[in-house]
């Protein structure tokens, strides 16, 4: 197995169903990092952000690794990676203890041991939490608390979210990374991860929705009072969006990439009448010349569709005004003109593309929405593990000993 030079290297690791991206950073001063390798890979092993040929997703990860090491001159050889899927589902759960430290004053067992509680809901034999995330604690009376250690009272609760997903799908991901020679440090949940990398924190406290349009999926995360209150993971994406141009304008689908990505637009009112775009046919048949406006015709609908169903989701969930900071826009659908235009008319809010945001190093390199999850791995696992610790998650582990550490680095990075 490949072993890095520096052990404090971080590796963000986004699987994703159109490419895999990885970033390798190193710790900078004021918990931020120096972004010193990057490296992508057309991904063809998954759909819809679900691993369904483990080969494929091996050798492109394989690939992305490889020139992502050749950029910053070094070997890595564990990695944070990302998960997304339809399988996601986050819950909001309580947990209850009795204070039991000396003089009743609240200790870190007590905190493990609320969280815990927290935690103890049903779940189906094929989910495994991912994540157990606090929101806000509540000390006997005194309700919104951010650090309860050390406070004095009888009575401790808390109120998390909590994110599962289907073990074979969170096993297949692993198992992927491993295969192509790294160990998995831990699974993040990709939203998570790329509000770690786009969002400021005065967004973070009023409240924000990140939403991230994949190829395969759009993960959502609102986050408010500086934690996250909701996620879910759609399975609809950038590749629904080629499949619409590829039978709209009867062209093959690698075209219909193509044309989407150089002259795609979301809002059909941007586009001026008289621009025009040449579409390869199909069965060796010329190429045609269209209207730019036929094509943003097909596009509307399906990123409308995408956005409705957020705000249909986040209306059901009850937090259709929580955002008061409005919505960041990220993934790599979101670099089409139009979307940021298009959601803040369904949203009613204001909307903004998010790159990625405090890191150093290759900035320049990582300043696009493509990075964003990728980054925020790097930022999460830097944030989240214990300084100079390694190691990995094995294909048999079961995620209660990662709960520990995660609750605990969640601990000091929100509060």
């Amino acid at each position: 197995m490949r072993r890095s030079r520096t052990p404090d290297l971080v590796v963000g690791l986004d699987v994703g169903t159109t490419k895999v991206c990885v970033v390798i950073a190193e710790p900078a001063p004021r918990g931020t990092l120096n972004v010193i390798g990057v490296g992508t890979a057309p991904s063809r092993g998954l759909r819809r952000g679900i691993v369904v040929n483990i080969d494929s997703t091996v050798e492109a990860i394989k690939t992305a690794v490889g020139e992502a090491e050749q950029m910053a001159g070094v070997e890595v050889s564990g990695a944070f990676a990302g998960i997304a899927g339809g399988h996601i589902r986050g819950v909001n759960s309580r947990g209850v203890v009795g204070i039991t430290g000396k003089n009743h004053e609240v200790s870190e067992a007590d905190v493990e041991r609320v969280v815990e509680a927290a935690r103890a809901v049903n779940l189906p034999q094929d989910r495994e939490i991912i994540h157990v995330l606090p929101q806000s604690f509540v000390v006997d009376d005194g309700d919104g608390v951010r650090e309860p250690i050390g406070m004095s009272g009888v009575r401790l609760e808390v109120e998390v979210h909590i994110v599962t997903g289907t073990v074979t799908s969170v096993q297949n991901v692993i198992r992927s990374v491993n295969r192509a020679g790294l160990a998995v440090q831990d699974i993040v949940l990709e939203p998570l991860a790329s509000a770690e990398a786009v969002l400021f924190d005065d967004e973070k406290e009023l409240g924000i929705v990140v939403i991230d349009i994949g190829g395969g999926t759009t993960d959502v995360a609102l986050l408010r009072n500086g934690a996250v209150w909701h996620t879910v993971v759609l399975p609809l994406g950038g590749d629904h969006i080629s499949n619409d141009i590829a039978i709209g304008l009867r062209t093959p689908t690698a075209d219909a990439e193509d044309i989407k990505k150089r002259y795609g637009c979301a809002l059909t009112a941007l586009v001026p009448a008289e621009e025009t775009v040449d579409v390869p046919s199909v069965g060796g048949r010329k190429p045609r010349q269209l209207s730019r406006q036929l094509l943003s015709e097909i596009i509307q609908p399906r990123v409308e569709e995408m956005f409705t169903l957020v705000a249909r989701e986040l209306a059901r969930a009850g937090f259709q005004d929580a955002a008061t900071a409005g919505v960041v826009v990220t993934g790599g659908t979101s670099i089409m003109e139009g979307v940021p235009e298009l959601a803040e008319g369904i949203f009613d809010q204001p909307v903004r593309r998010g790159v990625p945001i405090g890191v150093g190093g290759l900035a320049d390199v990582i300043e696009s929405p493509i990075y964003s999850t990728s980054v925020g791995l790097a930022l999460y696992g830097s944030r989240s593990r214990a300084p100079g610790e390694s190691g990995g998650v094995g294909v048999g582990s079961t995620p209660m000993g990662r709960l520990t550490r995660l609750v605990t680095g969640f601990l000091g990075d929100i509060f």
